[in-house]
């Protein structure tokens, strides 16, 4: 009797204060669950189409559209299908929807369907959603992923589209390589964290957070932001490149116009090889271990010279490049783009597309990361799912917000109670 019996949709708020769907299902049988689903800032051109109202309630961005076409057309259709065959209820979704980017029903509808149905069939089988997630994996793809816990990915510097400062790479991360658990490695990035606070406050510069509990002060340059996290990593005892690694997000396409980088935080203006240029000088400088979205999504000759320039070195990360679309990271195997997918369930609309993208990553020795968007909510599914996917990597924020803090803290409790797990720590060899 887990079959299912009824779905309900409903507009909530996301942690910038803006609407986005939590979908309920309920099974013949009395088990119910509840998904929220994300929403990002800076969004890939390629990804699937988040349905939004328009007109003048909530700044023309309600989801009241998305969660009617739950209950009119969705709902009706997936009554009475057993909520454990994940893959059925998500290609029945999307053969409704008809279009390849989502586009008439809305990314955020299905994905709060098939979130709701992940979590669903995990009660029904009482199993923790890791190890479900890892059978559905098995069941999709037809082959067995080793569960593992994540090496952590922290944005405690935010620029770009998460804040309203000056600095043009949109995220500083510190990454707890060298960490021998992940409780060890989230106790580092809290202590590296406060050591960052304190120096911001004694320059007189803001604490204020962005988007992703980041600080987000007005500084000179990007190196200046990377020297302070530096500077936090000795405060708090710890080596650089050793214990803790560096991480950036670009976010390129963000300022990519015409052809040129524009670094309007420091006068700069670069073409695509003075660019590749600009990061290859970063990773000499710096230990700089991960560059996500380095160049523009669409300038594909600018990615295959970055990869040939750093591919050997650093994990360089396709977010906007991929949208977790099976189809981009095919193109990016086929022209040798990068060598690391970011996994954003809401780029591409199901639970089952994300886990065949995660395969075909998997199947070409591409590393994948599970990552938040900076409108996120307090479901924490992310966190199981890179348990259950042992992708190795999450990037979800801060230790700041309880939007983010959410994730964590569900890992520390995965950590606490499957004692057998392996940590993986030492991502990058």
């Amino acid at each position: 009797m887990s079959q299912i019996k009824s779905i309900q949709a409903l507009q909530v708020i996301d942690s910038r204060g803006i609407p986005t769907l939590s979908c309920k299902i309920n099974l013949e049988n009395g088990i119910s669950s509840t998904s929220m689903v994300p929403s990002g800032a800076s969004t890939g051109s390629r990804e699937a189409v988040e349905l939004r109202d328009g007109g003048k309630e909530f700044m023309g961005k309600g989801v009241q559209k998305a969660v009617d076409n739950i209950h009119k057309i969705i709902a009706p259709t997936l009554l009475g299908m057993e909520v454990t065959n994940q893959q059925a209820i998500d290609e029945k979704m999307i053969d409704l929807d008809g279009t390849e980017s989502k586009s008439k029903l809305g990314a955020n509808s299905i994905l709060g369907v098939s979130l709701g149905a992940l979590r669903a069939g995990a009660k029904v089988l009482e199993l923790p959603l890791y190890h479900y997630i890892n059978n559905v994996f098995c069941d999709i793809n037809g082959s067995i992923l080793e569960m593992q816990l994540p090496t952590p990915m922290l944005n405690i510097i935010n620029g770009g589209e998460h804040a309203d400062n000056n600095i043009d790479i949109q995220e500083f991360m510190i990454m707890p390589i060298g960490a021998e658990s992940f409780s060890q490695g989230i106790q580092w990035a809290v202590e590296i964290y406060a050591s960052l606070k304190k120096l911001l406050q004694d320059q007189n510069l803001s604490t204020g957070v962005g988007d992703e509990g980041g600080f987000a002060p007005n500084l000179q340059s990007n190196q200046e932001a990377i020297e302070l996290i530096l500077s936090a990593i000795e405060k708090s005892n710890l080596r650089s490149g050793v214990d803790v690694g560096i991480a950036i997000d670009c976010a390129a396409s963000e300022f990519y116009e015409n052809g040129i980088y524009h670094l309007r935080g420091e006068s700069a203006k670069l073409d695509s090889d003075a660019f590749v240029q600009y990061l290859q000088s970063l990773t000499t400088q710096y230990p700089i271990i991960s560059i996500e979205d380095g160049m523009d999504e669409n300038d594909f000759i600018g990615w295959k010279n970055l990869t040939h320039a750093l591919g050997k070195k650093c994990q360089l990360v396709g977010d906007d490049l991929f949208v977790t679309n099976v189809n981009e990271l095919q193109r990016g195997v086929d022209e040798s783009l990068g060598n690391t997918i970011l996994i954003k369930f809401n780029q591409i609309g199901t639970i089952t597309e994300t886990m065949q993208t995660i395969h075909l990553a998997n199947s070409n020795k591409y590393k994948s990361i599970i990552s938040n968007r900076s409108g996120e909510t307090e479901d924490s599914t992310i966190a199981d799912l890179s348990v259950g996917l042992g992708t190795g990597q999450i990037k979800t924020g801060a230790p700041c917000r309880s939007d983010r803090v959410a994730k964590y803290n569900r890992l520390l409790w995965i950590e606490a109670e499957q004692k057998n797990l392996k940590f993986a720590k030492n991502v990058f060899g």
